[in-house]
C-alpha cells in the first residue's frame, strides 16, 4: 500500500440554510496521520464524508494525489471508511466479513478468504476467523472492522470516531495499534475525534475545527504550546486565558507557579487568586483558582511540590509565570 496526499480547496457543504463546512482549505501530506478534532457540529464528520464520497461537495474541490475526486463515486477514489458503528454483518463469519468487499469485486472464494486471513493476522485476529461478530468483544469487533477496511488496500483510510465505543483501558491499547499500523502500512489515515488526548497521541497533523471552519492545523506540540485562538486554547484545554493590555494571552496551567499569600506581582506576570478546589490526579494536583477578572483559572502542580505545603479551598495564593510562557492569541 502507498499513501497519497489529500487536498481540500475551498470545500463547502450546506444542509439547507445551514453551512456545515465553510470554504475550508487543507493539505494532508501523503502517509501522515491526520486527526480532525472539534466539538459536535463543528463540521469534522461532514468533511470526512465528503472525502469518502458519501456526501456531495457543494463548492470547491477534493484532490487525492494528482486526481480530482470531487464528483467520483466512493468505490473509485482509493479510500476506505471505517464507521463508528463498525457495521459488521451479523450472519457472516469474521473472515467472510473481511472478504465481503472482495466478493463484491468478483474475487473467487479461496483467494479472497486467503487475503482476508492475511489482513486479520495484521490486526491479530486470525484465530477468530470463523466466529460470528456477536461472539467477539467490542475491541475485537473494532479490529475486524479495521481489517475489512484495509483489505481493499486503500491509499487513504478514513476513520469516524473509531474508539468512542471502547472502554478507556482498551481505547489506549487500540490507539497504539492504530498508530503502529499506520506507520507500518505507510498509508494516509484521516481520523475524526472529539477527544483532545486521542488527537495528541495519534496525529502528525491536528486540524481543530469550529463552526465549519479550520481554527488551526499544525503538529500536536504546536497546537498545544501555541494555540492560535482562544477557541483552540479552551478546547485543547490545559491553558489559562488572560486579559492583558495588548489583548488576550494563553498560559499553560503546568507553567504556573503558586505560592501562599495572595500578593499581586509588580511586574504583571501573575495574579492574586483564591483556591476554589483541589483535585489529586496521581502524579499531579490540579488547583482550580478564582480571580475577579478571569474565569476558569487553574494550576497543575507536581504532587511532591503540592504536598510539601498543601493548600485548601479558600486559601489566598499568588499565581506567577515567566513572560515567555504567555502566548498571545489572535
Amino acid at each position: 500500500m502507498q499513501g497519497v496526499a489529500v487536498e481540500l480547496v475551498k470545500v463547502t457543504k450546506r444542509f439547507g440554510a445551514v453551512t456545515a463546512v465553510d470554504a475550508i482549505d487543507l493539505r494532508i501530506p501523503a502517509g501522515s496521520y491526520c486527526c480532525l478534532l472539534g466539538p459536535s457540529g463543528c463540521g469534522k464528520t461532514s468533511t470526512l464524508r465528503m472525502i469518502a464520497g458519501h456526501e456531495a461537495v457543494d463548492d470547491g474541490d477534493i484532490r487525492l494525489g494528482d486526481t480530482v475526486v470531487t464528483h467520483m463515486p466512493p468505490a473509485r477514489r482509493g479510500t476506505a471508511m471505517m464507521f463508528q458503528s463498525y457495521a459488521l454483518f451479523p450472519h457472516l463469519s469474521v473472515v467472510d466479513n473481511v472478504a465481503f468487499s472482495l466478493k463484491m469485486k468478483g474475487v473467487a472464494r479461496d483467494p479472497r478468504r486467503a487475503k482476508a486471513t492475511e489482513f486479520l493476522a495484521l490486526v491479530a485476529m486470525e484465530k477468530y476467523a470463523e466466529r460470528l461478530p456477536a461472539q467477539l468483544s467490542g475491541g475485537q469487533q473494532q479490529r475486524v472492522a479495521l481489517a475489512r477496511a484495509l483489505v481493499t488496500e486503500p491509499q487513504v483510510l478514513l476513520l469516524d470516531e473509531p474508539l468512542s465505543a471502547l472502554d478507556p483501558f482498551l481505547r489506549g491499547r487500540v490507539r497504539a495499534e492504530l498508530k503502529r499500523l499506520q506507520r507500518d502500512l505507510g498509508i494516509s489515515f484521516i481520523h475524526v475525534t472529539h477527544s483532545q488526548d486521542e488527537a495528541m497521541a495519534l496525529a502528525d497533523l491536528v486540524v481543530v475545527m469550529n463552526a465549519g471552519r479550520i481554527e488551526q492545523a499544525d503538529v500536536p506540540r504546536t497546537v498545544f504550546d501555541r494555540p492560535r485562538s482562544e477557541f483552540v486554547a479552551r478546547f485543547i484545554g490545559g491553558h489559562n486565558i488572560l486579559a492583558t493590555a495588548g489583548g488576550r494571552s494563553a498560559v499553560r496551567c503546568d507553567r504556573v507557579q503558586v505560592s501562599r499569600g495572595g500578593e499581586l506581582p509588580a511586574d504583571g506576570t501573575g495574579l492574586a487568586a483564591t483556591v476554589q478546589a483541589v483535585e489529586y490526579q496521581g502524579s499531579s494536583v490540579v488547583l482550580s483558582l478564582q480571580e475577579e477578572r478571569h474565569a476558569d483559572l487553574a494550576a497543575v502542580l507536581d504532587d511532591a511540590i503540592f504536598f510539601a505545603d498543601p493548600l485548601q479551598p479558600g486559601d489566598r495564593v499568588t499565581m506567577r509565570w515567566r513572560p515567555a510562557d504567555a502566548h498571545r492569541l489572535d
